[in-house]
């Protein structure tokens, strides 16, 4: 009750989403003149689900202070792209293109990996809820000394899918979960999933344990035992169906209100 007698709406968590930085001349139709400006892009799929399960989306852009802003925030959602620059884990400089990535989204951006990997160790640091999303997973990873496969061979299960989004994925994208998980609680033993990566989880990160793995033994899913921390190497931002780490997310940063 509020001090008026009328009920108080229910409290709605802040969830912080991260998102890229592209130069506006990428963007059909956009004014030349401000052509060498730049934008921060969010995925509104996030939101608009976020807000579907009850909570209130916030876009992090990269001067968003990581332990200043987790202070106000109750979840936070690390979100898909491009690969992480392999100087951050170990990996094979030569594949790094001499390209700036806000003229290329897809390119490896030193910015963006700096700014999640701090984000995701300040929401540790505080407990806070996070839920990683594909190349957020391997962020997580990353952010606790993990390493990364740089390029999954082809091989039985399609990992980096020709299907446009929004899709439940193919049949061949199973995922099986381990019991007692965070997402065998919320999926069941198993469940079939969309998938646009080449790259996955190598060396799990300190604490990471792995909760999903496809018939080929891809991590598909990591969690901290114990810590409202989950990690997904597919996107359920754009499953076609209701994907349930949405609303984990919502609920599990409702606790922290």
């Amino acid at each position: 009750m509020s001090g008026n007698g009328v009920a108080s709406a229910p409290a709605r968590p802040l969830i912080g989403i991260t998102g890229r930085r592209i130069r506006l001349d990428l963007i059909r139709g956009a004014d030349p003149r401000y052509g060498d400006r730049c934008a921060d892009s969010y995925m509104s799929d996030y939101g608009i689900r976020i807000a579907r399960a009850g909570g209130l989306p916030v876009n992090l852009s990269y001067e968003t202070d990581p332990e200043a802003v987790c202070h106000w925030l109750a979840g936070v959602v690390v979100t898909g792209g491009q690969d992480l620059h392999p100087a951050c884990w170990g990996g094979d400089p030569a594949v790094v293109r001499d390209v700036d990535p806000r003229t290329d989204p897809m390119v490896h951006d030193a910015e963006r990996d700096a700014y999640e990997l701090a984000l995701v160790r300040a929401a540790l640091d505080r407990g806070i809820p996070v839920l990683a999303v594909c190349r957020g997973m391997q962020i997580l990873n990353v952010a606790l000394g993990g390493t990364l496969i740089a390029d999954l061979p082809p091989g039985e299960v399609r990992h980096l899918s020709q299907e446009a989004a929004l899709t439940d994925g193919t049949d061949d994208h199973l995922v099986t979960f381990r019991p007692g998980s965070i997402v065998a609680g919320l999926f069941g033993a198993r469940t079939v999933t969309n998938s646009w990566h080449h790259q996955a989880v190598g060396r799990c990160g300190e604490g990471l344990v792995v909760t999903g793995r496809t018939a080929d033994g891809v991590v598909e899913a990591v969690e901290l035992p114990d810590a409202p921390v989950l990690g997904v190497q597919w996107h359920p931002e754009w499953m076609r169906s209701d994907d349930p780490t949405m609303t984990w997310i919502v609920e599990e940063s409702v606790k922290r209100l």
